[in-house]
């Protein structure tokens, strides 16, 4: 083994917890990851440990860090373990729960759907570990129930499950500035420790995670089968880099249809547990019915459908053999749903790090190899995953990047720590986030725009909340203010009693011949009343088809590395994993379609009547940063692709030239429809100036548009 000397780390676990290891569990020995953490993490050293799905992280983590508690006799609350999901929450409680009590210790779960008396209890009687989310800690934060000074005293470790599903949106910077807070509380550096799949820089991930402590703790990525390197050393980057992907038996195929994807599905793989994922709610729903009708025992999975619903699937499925259930990435974390046999793609997931994920949720069996079934029901779909499996083949993983600029949680920080601490002093207000960018000193500009706008009052040198947040956040004792992301409007879905789900309110408004049928939970539903004040729509089953349909909110678009590898499967590049005929035949079409959009020599611009595209392949945020910055040449009804963007009608070569010869060194940020801050959270909070500009920077990729612009494009068009 590299790494750390496995014998020696173990006799440093706590006797008691080794005995249950070897007895309770039946387990000969530690996997690689989880032996490489025993001496880092009861060190006290901050890190991120690495290992794909079902790698055994929470052993890795809980394992040291009990027996830490252990030998340094702490006491009260001292662990935090914090997850994306409370599902995955609930999944992980009875394992930490066994865990703990092998040493006395105990472990107990917060989040929204704990009943009052379980949290009484555990107010008077704190746990040694509690596993929670960002926002029930938020909500601990800011509540006139909770004494946070005395619950939080004692904390010394922070774990964060499936680390990179928070670093990679505004979540993320919610968590951190929680667990800067939580670190004044406790009046002690925390140890923080992220368990995380494979991401693409491990060591920038352990270095956001840190917080105001980077460069002040010692640090380190952990990795199976990897010398454990401290971040800074120089040889970290090697050490971490993705790996080639592992063995498994991949497929791609192209099905055309929904319709033909759900026969497919029914006829292959007779008395096996399938997990089919789909990336919209829409497509579960309709996948999910059509399998049905052909008579496949199928449960459906997704943020929608009600709580209840979904455990009642979870479960089935969980415990049933000849089945399938259909999901959104709800299931791409790691939530058990028992031992899965299959795992079915339709078209492409967005990124590998989530193909990694849900590859991951098959091979856990001995003998069995992970594998994965891609249907593709177009020629753009049989395209886009072959290029998510030619860069995965390349041990490609996308780095996970916090969002930049993020102003709007910077406002709700404030807002929070005001209600946390009832005032907050005007010159010392930085100090709540122990001097962690961008809650620091230089959102001074933010702090006056609260005042200015009555979300702050002053009294002196102190500031508290106002009447503006009082009228906007202040629903339900401030519970708005613990979440960082906007969700649409949705109306209750009832049948009887029984919640279904929650469906778009624009499927209840358009106009429609006849009955009004919705599609949910696989199953279709007539709409017999819809009480429009309460948000609750009432139904009862129905024989006729139903329709399924989310309006969402945000920026949708493939990277500028997935668009190049599309660009390169065009031009002629297979993956290497096993293709259909059908998806042979398709993709050949498929290229034979874009002959003219893409060639070996670089980007092309191509004229088709009065229609002229520069074909990028560069995804849709370099593609929005170029058309800003050639506002000049490009069309003014423009609508940019990940693949192209429009120019103006009569552009000519020397247009061209003339337009591009400095664009490079004057990029501009996107331009911003005002109407998109219905979807940054807080934005009411900012000057409007500022929450267009950090919707902006985050829509821009400029290091992509300067490498376009770098490249000579081949024009297809005649001078005029």
């Amino acid at each position: 083994m590299t790494g750390t000397d496995g014998p020696a780390a173990m006799q440093r676990l706590q006797p008691a917890l080794v005995h249950h290891i070897v007895n309770s569990l039946g387990w000969r020995d530690l996997r690689p990851l989880q032996l490489e953490s025993i001496n880092p993490l009861m060190d006290g050293s901050d890190a991120v440990l690495l290992a794909p799905t079902a790698g055994g992280k929470t052993e890795a983590a809980a394992f040291p860090l009990l027996s830490a508690m252990e030998q340094g006799r702490w006491t009260g609350l001292s662990v935090l373990y914090v997850c994306p999901l409370k599902a995955l929450l609930n999944n992980l409680l009875p394992r930490l729960e066994s865990y703990a009590g092998w040493l006395g210790r105990h472990a107990a779960l917060w989040h929204g759907d704990i009943p009052p008396t379980a949290r009484r209890r555990i107010l008077t009687d704190p746990p040694d570990i509690l596993l929670t989310t960002p926002e029930s800690l938020e909500a601990m934060l800011v509540s006139t129930k909770v004494d946070q000074h005395r619950i939080f005293a004692n904390l010394r470790t922070i774990v964060v499950d499936e680390v990179h599903a928070f670093a990679g949106d505004d979540r993320g910077w919610h968590l951190l500035a929680v667990l800067e807070r939580l670190q004044r509380l406790a009046a002690r550096p925390i140890q923080r420790v992220g368990l995380s799949a494979t991401v693409g820089n491990p060591q920038e991930l352990l270095h956001w995670l840190q917080g105001s402590g980077r460069g002040q703790r010692p640090a380190r990525v952990v990795v199976p089968g990897v010398e454990a390197t401290p971040v800074g050393t120089g040889a970290e980057r090697g050490a971490t880099a993705a790996a080639a992907p592992p063995p498994g038996d991949i497929e791609l195929d192209y099905v055309g249809s929904t319709s033909n994807a759900a026969r497919v599905i029914a006829a292959l793989h007779h008395g096996e547990k399938r997990l089919v994922f789909c990336d919209s709610r829409q497509l579960v729903e309709e996948l999910g019915a059509a399998l049905r009708a052909a008579g496949v025992t199928t449960f459906l999975s997704h943020a929608s459908l009600s709580l209840d619903e979904r455990r009642r699937a979870e479960e089935a499925f969980a415990e049933a053999r000849d089945c399938v259930i259909v999901s959104t990435s709800t299931l791409e974390l790691g939530i058990d749903v028992g031992d899965l046999d299959r795992v079915i793609q339709i078209d492409a997931p967005s990124t590998v790090a989530s193909f990694l994920q849900r590859l991951g949720r098959t091979g856990r069996r001995n003998g069995s190899t992970r594998n994965c079934l891609f249907l593709a029901r177009s020629h753009e779909a049989v395209a886009a995953a072959a290029a998510l499996l030619l860069l995965w083949s390349r041990g490609y993983v996308e780095p996970v990047t916090a969002p930049p600029e993020p102003r709007h949680i910077v406002a709700q920080q404030i807002l929070a720590l005001c209600l946390q601490e009832g005032t907050i002093g005007q010159k010392l207000w930085h100090e709540g986030w122990n001097g962690l960018p961008p809650f620091d000193r230089s959102a001074e500009p933010i702090i006056s725009h609260l005042v200015e706008q009555g979300f702050l009052e002053r009294d002196g040198e102190l500031l508290f909340i106002g009447p503006a947040a009082e009228e906007k956040f202040g629903h339900r004792h401030f519970m708005g203010m613990t979440a960082v992301f906007t969700a649409p409007p949705q109306f209750t879905v009832l049948s009887g009693r029984q919640e279904i789900g929650r469906t778009d309110p624009m499927l209840l408004t358009e106009k429609i011949d006849g009955p009004r049928i919705l599609l949910l939970g696989g199953r279709n539903w007539k709409v017999t009343w819809i009480d429009w004040t309460r948000r609750r729509c009432f139904v009862e089953p129905s024989d006729l088809r139903g329709k399924a349909r989310w309006f969402g909110v945000g920026i949708n678009g493939a990277t500028y590395a997935l668009s190049r590898a599309v660009r390169e499967v065009l031009l002629g590049t297979d993956p290497p994993v096993q293709l259909t005929s059908r998806a042979v035949q398709h993709l050949a079409q498929a290229r034979e379609e874009n002959t003219e959009t893409v060639h070996p020599a670089g980007p092309v611009i191509t004229r088709t009547g009065e229609d002229v595209r520069w074909w990028t392949w560069a995804g849709f945020k370099a593609n929005a940063t170029l058309a800003a910055t050639l506002a000049g040449l490009t069309d003014e009804r423009q609508q940019f692709t990940d693949a192209h963007i429009r120019l103006r009608t009569d552009l000519t070569a020397d247009m061209w030239k003339a337009g591009t010869a400095d664009a490079a060194e004057r990029l501009c940020l996107p331009d911003i429809d005002e109407r998109a801050l219905k979807g940054l959270k807080f934005s009411e909070a900012l000057p409007e100036r500022l929450a267009l500009a950090t919707l902006a920077t985050r829509l821009a990729d400029l290091d992509a548009a300067a490498s376009v612009l770098a490249e000579s494009a081949r024009l297809s068009i005649t001078q005029r």
